[in-house]
């Protein structure tokens, strides 16, 4: 149920009914028309622009058509009032019926409420995350698989075919450092001292029990041997350990990806993928040789003063065109992304979606631009940027992790506060905004930390039918009292504006999905708690709001429904964020 799509629909068929008469032209299209929420509670439920949009196409002032529609719609039973601001803007307001009935149809949706076919079963790829893994996961990548996660978990409930991807940045001169950290940390484990660990190497105490597996697998054997002889197996055994222990970090947060694809397999075996996806690129004329400009106002490390291979990136709408090959003949960072890009195209994906950090903020263009080249202009990709997130304890600066060396671990945060605070505050704010992140605030138990008081939301909503079984306790959530409660007795005007709330969700999840923001959904629970405590407080005041009736019992079955509804929308909403609703808080 979309009250906002069902009042779309009511204003076409008056439309429709309006050209039919000759009231509008009947050749006038009906496009662009479109019910949201009203400006203000003064307003109505539902404003319609229907009477702007198609002045210009019907010849027509914009209030001579709202006239007309209001004219139509008021014959409708369940719209009490249609009024018409400024120039041609509807305000319609629905009677207290429609609000009531709501509850009903809320309820039967049940876990389904909110859930559309928008994706129609379309194939869509999430990459989020891909850490070099050459360590455990950091804060820095938390807010990215975070806000990745929640989106893939999104577009599944809006009917998208989601794959969750990792991109694992497995071929660059990175692992290698990693390898001879690794070796480092097993002479060690062989007993050897190996003094202060060198600049550039990887300090962490995470690699010691690298080291120790090493040492366990191979003996003494790598010892005394010329790199070139240790370094592919110990390279290979260190990112499966590092893999391993990123998957672990992941699932802290409750993160399992479904592909984990290596960078190194574009260019392994007898198969350079790279090479090929430039070889077709520059067939179809999107690669040349040629000179760069340097780049204004931007290090670009890719960038030489000489002839080059490049792509045509500028084609696509990037601001400059990109090097693919370096002085030495090895690939820059972009020419392996051009080529994973195609593999998904390849497999199937006509929807790409990357969320990466605020280091990548040049590469929204640059990837589109590849996206676009290697699908022949059939691909979307939207890039998602995750801006930086600060980490305070009582308003301080939050320590360096010790197992780590040089930066905080996901481990420690959810560690120190619990995997719902971290998920649900790291979408708290827009992913493009920067965070600060108070892990003290976020365990307290009060209306300043917001995921305590959407989580008390539902603990209260749930503690309610604990409370009536003491007075009727026939009345449970899945009786039949409930269910074929008498809506007819909320009339209450703080009831009906909690189903109002209620009601606007499938509006919102659908919007969330379409914009690729996940944030709102956060936003939107916090709001429905408010409205539910806010309630709550009132009944505190005025004991004939309460919930529960004790001489009443066909109205508390009324109210609580509404309560069922409530914890229904919060624990929907709440799943998914990947945030837990629990029964109660302590």
């Amino acid at each position: 149920m979309n009250i906002f799509s069902d009042i779309e629909m009511r204003i076409v068929a008056a439309l429709e009914a309006l050209k039919s008469e000759g009231k509008l032209p009947a050749d006038l299209t009906l496009v662009g028309i479109e019910a949201a929420p009203p400006r203000g509670p003064n307003h109505g439920d539902v404003a319609s622009n229907a009477a702007m949009v198609l002045a210009k196409s019907a010849r027509m002032k914009p209030r001579d058509i709202a006239e007309a529609l209001t004219d139509k719609l008021r014959s409708d039973p369940e719209i009490a009032r249609v009024e018409v601001a400024g120039p041609g803007f509807l305000n319609i307001t629905f009677v207290p019926a429609f609000w009531q009935q709501a509850v009903a149809r809320i309820r039967t949706a049940g876990v389904d409420y909110g859930r559309t076919d928008l994706g129609r079963g379309e194939r869509v790829n999430v990459e989020y995350v891909s850490a070099n893994p050459t360590g455990p996961m950091h804060v820095g990548h938390c807010r990215g698989a975070v806000v990745g996660d929640t989106l893939a978990n999104l577009l599944a409930f809006v009917g998208y075919d989601v794959t969750r991807e990792y991109y694992i940045n497995d071929a660059g001169g990175q692992v290698d450092m990693l390898a001879r950290s690794a070796y480092l940390r097993y002479r060690e484990a062989l007993g050897e001292d190996i003094g202060v660990i060198p600049d550039g190497f990887y300090p962490g105490d995470y690699l010691k029990p690298v080291g120790t597996a090493l040492a366990e697998k191979y003996g003494p054997s790598l010892l005394g041997k010329p790199e070139v002889d240790w370094l592919g197996q110990v390279r290979i055994f260190a990112l499966d350990m590092m893999m391993s222990l990123i998957r672990d970090d992941l699932a802290q947060l409750g993160i399992a990806h479904d592909v984990f694809f290596s960078e190194r397999s574009l260019m392994a075996g007898n198969r350079d993928i790279v090479a090929e996806t430039i070889a077709t690129l520059r067939d179809e004329g999107h690669v040349y040789q040629g000179r760069l400009e340097p780049p204004k106002g931007e290090v670009n490390p890719d960038w030489e003063d000489r002839e080059q291979t490049l792509f045509r990136s500028t084609a696509f709408g990037d601001d400059a065109d990109r090097a693919l090959l370096k002085s030495d003949g090895t690939y820059t960072y972009f020419a392996p992304d051009i080529a994973y890009h195609k593999t998904k195209w390849e497999r199937g994906f006509k929807h790409i979606i990357d969320v990466v950090g605020a280091d990548h903020a040049g590469y929204k263009k640059r990837l589109q631009a590849a996206v676009a080249a290697v699908s022949g202009g059939k691909g979307k990709i939207d890039v998602i940027f995750c801006q930086l997130v600060k980490l305070f304890k009582d308003g301080q600066p939050f320590k360096m992790s010790k197992r780590a060396g040089t930066f905080i671990t996901v481990r420690d945060v959810v560690d120190e506060v619990g995997r719902d605070p971290v998920r649900f505050m790291m979408l708290y704010r827009k992913n493009d905004s920067p965070l600060d992140f108070d892990l003290a605030k976020v365990i307290e138990q009060s209306k300043e930390n917001p995921v305590f008081y959407v989580q008390m939301a539902h603990a209260r909503a749930k503690s309610v039918f604990r409370n009536v079984a003491e007075v009727f306790p026939d009345l449970t959530e899945t009786s039949r009292g409930v269910i074929d409660a008498d809506l007819t007795l909320l009339t209450d005007a703080g009831e009906l504006d909690m189903v109002k709330k209620l009601a606007f969700f499938p509006e919102l999840i659908e919007g969330a999905a379409r914009a690729h923001e996940p944030h709102r959904i956060a936003f939107y629970l916090y709001e429905v708690a408010s409205s539910f405590h806010g309630h709550w407080a009132r009944g505190n005041e005025t004991p004939q709001l309460r919930y529960i009736q004790a001489d009443n019992k066909a109205i508390t079955a009324a109210r609580l429904a509404l309560v069922a509804v409530h914890a229904q929308v919060l624990a929907t909403g709440l799943a998914i964020l990947g945030v837990g609703a629990p029964q109660e808080l302590r």
